[in-house]
């Protein structure tokens, strides 16, 4: 078995103090999807910045593969409106990088043609691809996601969470990912990791969604909607990206009425 790309050993994150994450251990495995939830306050943006290694542990350890690459798609990202930058130029900064690789990744990600628009005027959905489009063109590893959906509508959300998925299948990436909505934890997760402050449970989606301190966490009886679901590929979407059919459509649909943060 190949070693991690990725590791923590007993990590622990304080501010001013005051514990935000604590004893956090976990592995990503070259080629894997890992998908972080929690609520809000738990710890999950700190985790990534502890694994991107802006912010210091307390103590433990974070250790990663040698000469790893890694690719990171911020929560949100504020530019200057005074500072017009076309997509071209965003996209070679700190780095440049040629018209070809831009226009390809662009490509990749569904946004073609872009190169001369201006970042400030892209609609969310754009500019988040162009987001990961400059991820992607660190040739990463590894690729991270912070709530990267976050202001997309549901389509808009199920179209990029489809995106992942092809990136990782072509790329062979591993993609470990935050997600701040308990019912689009993505199709092709291999693992769920559950966090507040600490790993409360992990394993495939069908574990944790079963797993009481997942339950507890969220505040879901024992027969309550399930609001972690794994997606079947036993279905067709509509043009919204939503289920049409299969044996466990009308389940999803039911999550995704009921289910709320």
């Amino acid at each position: 078995m190949s070693a991690p790309l990725l590791s923590t050993r007993d990590l622990t994150v304080q501010f001013e103090g005051l514990p935000v994450l604590q004893n956090v251990s976990l592995d990503i495995a070259r080629g894997e999807i890992v998908t972080v939830v929690g609520p809000n306050g738990s710890g999950k943006s700190t985790l990534l910045k502890a694994l991107l290694g802006t912010v210091p542990p307390e103590s433990g350890s974070v250790q990663r593969a040698p000469a790893i690459s890694i690719g990171y798609v911020p929560q949100k990202l504020a530019l200057d409106a005074s500072l017009p930058i076309s997509v071209a130029r965003f996209l070679s900064l700190p780095k440049r990088q040629s018209a070809a690789r831009i226009a390809a990744q662009l490509d990749r990600v569904g946004v073609a043609g872009l190169q001369s628009h201006p970042m400030q005027g892209l609609s969310g959905g754009q500019f988040q691809r162009v987001l990961l489009a400059r991820a992607l063109l660190m040739s990463p590893d590894l690729l991270i996601l912070d709530e990267a959906t976050q202001g997309l509508d549901q389509p808009g959300v199920a179209r990029f969470y489809r995106l992942i998925e092809e990136v990782r299948r072509d790329m062979g990436c591993a993609v470990l990912m935050v997600s701040h909505d308990l019912h689009v934890v993505m199709s092709a997760s291999d693992r769920v990791i559950c966090l507040n402050g600490h790993v409360c449970c992990q394993g495939t989606p069908h574990v944790v969604r079963s797993a009481p301190e997942y339950r507890a966490l969220f505040g879901l009886g024992t027969e309550g909607t399930l609001a972690l679901y794994q997606h079947e590929h036993d279905h067709a979407h509509d043009a919204e990206g939503t289920h049409i059919h299969g044996p466990d459509c009308a389940h999803a649909k039911a999550t995704l009425e009921h289910s709320h943060d």
